[in-house]
């Protein structure tokens, strides 16, 4: 009868009655008016029943309507610059679909556990909403991005034999009669697919049986991971400074709605663009001793120690050339000081720590060979990637950037967890 249309697009259809599909977010009463907050998805409006204009039984319909529950509501769309949105409808009928019966996450503080108990039910509310908006629009951001560059998507297998790390904390699966891993990167086949197609990336989930429990950490998470053919470390960290740059600007443009409503200073964000400062891990280490920090050179950075050399920029910065023996076998050691990679590791302001991880990697085959002896790892399992270095070998380069970090940095969250629809935590995998 009515046109149907959304709530963010209700602002083309001023003056007209439309029909709008939702649920009930809240509601209040004002002796013969009852206002209606009405969300469907892409927004919430006010809709509101004046009992002289609707008549008895749809206000006693309104009166009825509870948290939650599914409805359709007809109305006519008016501009008011003290709503929400700069629009609110004034309701001519409403149509209850689905019930709605002791709703448990009402409009009250409620504590984590409980919240997260509820995840299904908590990504209604429109701080939740707004986050994975947010996180939807990040990953259109990267896609676009790479795609604008001559990137083809890969998609590699989440079920592998090896890890691209080398370590042990993996989730181990029976594979028929084989073992098998859940991946904790998509790194090594992405390389595989740069000899073939020149600059890729892939864009999914991995898994890392660590037993962190902090606010930085996920068991499982997505990762964004550029692989590119002839390119060098200063190529590969220029590219990440201007993918970063275009992902943050991109949000600010098409979520600013969205930043309003869960409160983020965007001022902060709109200083994210390249080039963004470096410092050397001599450097840094060298600075974090002068402020206090106990630590040596070859030992890892720590949480605290990324949030206080990440204070004293306003934009991502990058640490260069770690020693060779933190980082992973792969990197490709500096030629003119081979106890450090040729790596970067880029550190968020605002205490997020390290989004992004990247490095050349080792292309010459007999240093391969040498890095699987020195790190015992099996060409059974292997073989395929040192193959990479036997066949047509080139100089290549990649980096790896964590989705639910980035996110929670551009959103300014207290907790990775908001970043993802449904976390995986360590003592978390319901709902």
């Amino acid at each position: 009868m009515y046109p149907v249309t959304t709530i963010q697009e209700i602002g083309q259809f001023v003056g007209q009655t439309v029909t709008l599909r939702g649920w009930l977010y809240n509601k209040r009463s004002s002796g013969k008016i009852q206002f209606l907050q009405v969300r469907d998805g892409t927004g919430v409006i006010q809709c509101v029943a004046v009992k002289n204009e609707v008549g008895d039984e749809i206000f006693e319909k309104c009166s009825k309507l509870t948290q939650e529950t599914s409805l359709v509501v007809h109305g006519t769309v008016r501009a008011d610059e003290r709503a929400a949105g700069g629009y609110e409808v004034t309701l001519v009928d409403v149509e209850p679909v689905g019930g709605s019966v002791d709703y448990p996450i009402t409009l009250k503080e409620h504590g984590v556990d409980f919240l997260l108990d509820h995840r299904h039910l908590w990504i209604r509310t429109p701080r939740q909403r707004a986050i994975l908006k947010i996180r939807a629009e990040v990953q259109r951001a990267m896609a676009e991005f790479l795609d604008a560059e001559g990137f083809t998507r890969v998609d590699p297998p989440v079920l592998t034999p090896s890890s691209a790390e080398g370590t042990t904390e993996l989730f181990h699966i029976k594979y028929f009669d084989e073992d098998a891993y859940l991946t904790q990167s998509g790194q090594m086949y992405m390389e595989a697919a740069a000899m073939a197609l020149g600059k890729v990336y892939s864009m999914g989930p991995t898994f890392r049986a660590e037993r962190s429990k902090t606010r930085r950490h996920l068991i499982e998470f997505w990762m964004i991971e550029p692989e590119m053919a002839y390119f060098t470390h200063e190529d590969n960290v220029a590219l990440q400074e201007r993918f970063v740059s275009h992902v943050v600007q991109h949000t600010l443009k098409h979520c600013s709605r969205e930043l309003e409503t869960i409160g983020r200073d965007v001022s902060k964000l709109e200083r994210v663009t390249a080039p963004f400062p470096r410092m050397t891990y001599d450097e840094a280490v060298e600075w974090l001793q002068k402020q206090g920090h106990d630590i040596q050179w070859g030992d890892d950075f720590g949480a605290p120690h990324e949030t206080a050399l990440a204070e004293q920029f306003d934009r991502p910065v990058f640490i260069e050339r770690y020693p060779t023996a933190l980082k992973a076998f792969y990197m490709q050691p500096d030629p003119a000081r081979p106890e450090v990679v040729l790596c970067a590791d880029l550190l968020a302001p605002e205490g997020y720590g390290e989004i992004i991880g990247g490095s050349e990697r080792i292309h010459d085959y007999d240093l391969m060979k040498q890095r699987f002896e020195e790190h015992h790892l099996p060409e059974a399992s292997y073989g395929w990637y040192l193959d990479l270095r036997k066949y047509g070998s080139v100089p290549h380069s990649g980096f790896g950037i964590g989705l639910e970090r980035t996110v929670a940095w551009i959103c300014g969250l207290e907790h990775v967890r908001e970043a993802n629809p449904f976390p995986r935590m360590l003592y978390r995998l319901y709902p």
